[in-house]
């Protein structure tokens, strides 16, 4: 069948560039399309019960992740001249578009009863301008006697001040989500610089702009830097510009295919594909390496330019077919994954993976045909003296030391097993960062001060309409008990609900007198119902404070939010504090009469973690069946398989021991590499068993003598194709995400030891098997079965 392939991609060259050419144009005009994701990644299925819990939230009681927070840390904040310029800040930050609400010192407000009605009306605390230091303490007592703003807006043991700044839902999910939050951090860093002071900014718009920035920078310095790498290592290879030009063609067209995908599938760029055009460039290169060395071997034998073009596509097509078709495999299982993002990324690799193939197809034997006869140092890299040296060695090893080789493979792997015992499943919202991000380093000053900004939503659903209006005061009591719980944790705020509003209101009932911050009794319930809608009232204008309340009640008065901010605790412990407040909330609110549930973003940032754990767990065992099978229908022979599998399990288990020993953490970055490093590191041995089998059917060597040859046709490529892939994923450790830098080190890594268990255990392994097969018909029957 080969045959005929070589022949017509040598005939109908010329055709086959047209085509290539007009698609590679299509793809270009769609690449130029693409666009940055700016939502946090879908891990989540949309027939989860969580994610359905969380949208059915966000359409009740509106966003929760859309609170940008700015903190500063100073005990001179009340001084004229500063809170004037933090009243300006405020302004400021107010007018820019997109910016909804602001909640912050110089705009909290007070309850004033008006006495001819006994009415609250909300009245702003702080005047827009103090002339007089005197005004400005005035004001200033009366805020710090508002217990409702106490470690809400500030921290009264470490004179630290928030600021929460609300963003439109629909400005977070554009492009102008960059120029707003840009915009407030530039007021702010201006006001900080003003008055010399350190100010932090965090929340989960500023944490999704900055990985969104980052995303977009990364991936073109990625990409920049494999093609140089590539570039460079071609050059050292081949000393030739015109193999160098034409095998960073294939990889280019291979990225603009990539994204052009992206475009035509309606993905954008997450976290997890930007890494693919990178990953394409250093995929696609062994390829070319593999095809101009069969090429330069072929020419060195015949003399003939056409003959070895021939030659090339028939020898390594159906190789490089079935080493396309396992990474694609390595990459394309995540899309039987029912996560969005993992899914797009298994389509998006998958298919171009396998894209790359047919690029090279079309285009490296039609190039060859055209360009001159390759010179004699383009091939000197064929008797390399350093490497002939190092397959030597690797040959007297792995031919003649094979009971070490086991034992030491043995004692290595029973290690590494001892290893993965160890390991531990865990991850952060913003783990990916270096601690010494200005965006993790934020954070935990929030968690310090505030114990956190992630935010936590609890629902107390009373199961009937109108429910809140039965029993009122005894659910407000359920509802201030678990609060009062939640807010003794070291890692939880005081949670905001509509009973912080209620304490609210009598304590201005009563007055201001802070000694009646409480929650109202039988009493105060016929004057605090109004401000909570839970009775008639026929006044058509609705104050601040009703606004605010309605935000913690359904408009069915079915169900109340608790909201709560906290700190970053990751996901082992997280799942640990969701209990306990289950276990609370069983405890005050009876099952029968009052279902409470747990959702928003910590909620079903945990519930996505696991999901994609137990996703990319599931599809390793994918990519080892289909691959298997793949391995299995290339060679047709279950020794042959097993020799083929067991190098490529030990790696892998290795870098699992690894992970245990060294503490790196089961999160959805470190658990991708297995999937992605199996489906890269068997086409090393792919390669060496075809040739193995090529060499053995020709039926002019014995066993071990074709072990030998195959050590050193295929051993030169193989440690080539290696340093290539090795260099390509080094890259990634200079990643400022750590799942990234993971995937790079993790994945060169595996590769190192696939790369020796392939030269070193795969040959002794084949030896072992056919020690018994002395005869020739029988080791050629199993050749060729």
């Amino acid at each position: 069948m080969w045959d005929s392939i070589a022949r017509f991609v040598l005939k109908f060259r010329l055709g086959l560039l047209i085509i290539l050419v007009a698609a590679t144009a299509f793809m270009g005009y769609h690449a130029s399309k693409v666009q940055m994701s700016y939502e946090f990644a879908r891990a989540i299925p949309t027939d989860n019960p969580k994610y359905i819990e969380y949208q059915a939230f966000r359409k009740k009681f509106g966003e929760d992740g859309n609170l940008l927070v700015i903190g500063i840390q100073t005990d001179k904040l009340f001084d004229r001249d500063l809170f004037n310029d933090y009243i300006r800040l405020n302004k400021d930050i107010r007018a820019i578009s997109g910016v909804e609400q602001i909640l912050s010192v110089p705009l909290s407000v007070d309850l004033v009863k008006k006495d001819t009605a006994e009415k609250l009306l909300a009245v702003p605390i702080f005047k827009d301008e103090y002339l007089s230091q005197a005004a400005l303490d005035s004001d200033k007592n009366l805020f710090l006697s508002l217990p409702f703003y106490r470690e809400l807006l500030y921290n009264p043991q470490t004179n630290a001040y928030l600021m929460g700044i609300n963003i439109n839902k629909n400005v977070l999910n554009s492009a102008q989500r960059n120029l707003v939050v840009g915009t407030i951090t530039r007021e702010g860093n201006d006001f900080a610089s003003k008055n010399k002071l350190a100010i932090h900014y965090s929340g989960l718009p500023l944490i999704r702009t900055n990985l969104a920035t980052k995303e977009a920078a990364e991936m073109k310095m990625f990409l920049v830097a494999s093609v140089v790498l590539s570039a460079l290592i071609l050059l050292l290879f081949f000393r030739s510009i015109s193999s160098m030009l034409l095998s960073l063609t294939v990889v280019l067209i291979g990225v603009v295919f990539s994204l052009g995908t992206m475009d035509l599938f309606g993905y954008k760029i997450t976290l997890l594909s930007v890494v693919i055009p990178p990953l394409i460039v250093v995929i696609g290169i062994p390829n070319c390496i593999y095809f101009f060395n069969k090429y330069h071997t072929a020419f060195k034998e015949t003399g003939d330019r056409k003959t070895a073009v021939y030659e090339m596509v028939r020898r390594m097509g159906v190789v490089t077919l079935f080493c396309n078709i396992t990474a694609a495999i390595g990459f394309g299982v995540f899309s039987l994954t029912s996560s969005a993002i993992l899914k797009e990324f298994g389509n998006v690799a998958g298919i171009n993976i396998m894209l790359l193939f047919f690029i090279s197809v079309m285009l490296i034997p039609a190039a060859l045909s055209y360009i001159p006869n390759p010179k004699s140092r383009h091939m000197r890299y064929l008797s390399n003296k350093l490497l002939a040296a190092i397959l030597n060695k690797l040959e007297v090893w792995s031919l003649n030391h094979k009971a070490i080789i086991y034992s030491v493979t043995a004692i290595i792997v029973i290690i590494s097993i001892v290893g993965m015992t160890r390991l531990r499943s865990e991850g952060f919202i913003v783990d990916d960062l270096p601690k010494n991000d200005p965006v993790y380093v934020d954070l935990r000053f929030f968690e310090k001060n505030f114990k956190g900004v992630m935010p936590l939503e609890i629902v107390v659903d009373t199961k009937r309409k109108n429910g809140l209006r039965s029993n009122i005061l005894q659910t407000f009591e359920k509802i201030d008990s678990l609060s009062s719980y939640i807010a003794s944790s070291p890692v939880m705020a005081r949670p905001l609900s509509v009973v912080e509003g209620l304490k609210f209101v009598r304590q201005a009932y009563y007055s201001g007198d802070s000694a009646n911050y409480g929650l109202p009794n039988q009493f105060d319930l016929s004057f605090v119902a109004p401000y909570i809608n839970l009775k008639a009232d026929n006044s058509s204008k609705k104050t601040i404070l009703s606004k605010l309340v309605s935000s913690f009640i359904d408009s069915t008065k079915q169900q109340a939010r608790i909201s709560v901010n906290m700190a970053d605790v990751g996901s082992r412990k997280l799942p640990e504090i969701l209990r306990d407040i289950k276990k609370k909330s069983d405890e005050l609110f009876d099952s029968t009469r009052y279902n409470v549930q747990m959702t928003g973003s910590s909620v079903t940032f945990l519930e996505g973690s696991t999901f994609i754990i137990n996703g990319l767990t599931e599809s390793i065992l994918w990519a080892f069946l289909l691959i298997a099978a793949c391995m299995l229908y290339l060679f047709r022979s279950f020794r042959i398989l097993l020799c083929s599998l067991i190098p490529n399990i030990i790696p892998l288990v290795i870098t699992a021991g690894v992970m245990g020993w060294t503490g790196v953490p089961l999160k959805p970055s470190t658990v991708l590499v297995f999937s992605i490093a199996l489906g890269i590191a068997i086409d090393i041995t792919i390669r060496f068993l075809v040739n193995y089998k090529q060499e053995l059917v020709q039926g002019k060597s014995t066993v071990r003598e074709t072990v030998i040859n195959t050590i050193h046709t295929t051993g030169i490529s193989i440690l080539y194709t290696s340093m290539v892939l090795i260099a390509g994923f080094v890259i990634f450790c200079f990643s400022d995400f750590g799942g990234t830098k993971a995937l790079g080190w993790l994945t060169s890594l595996t590769l190192v030891m696939a790369t020796l268990t392939n030269l070193i255990f795969l040959p002794a392994l084949l030896m072992t098997l056919n020690e018994k097969k002395r005869d020739r018909p029988a080791i050629l029957k199993d050749a060729e079965a």
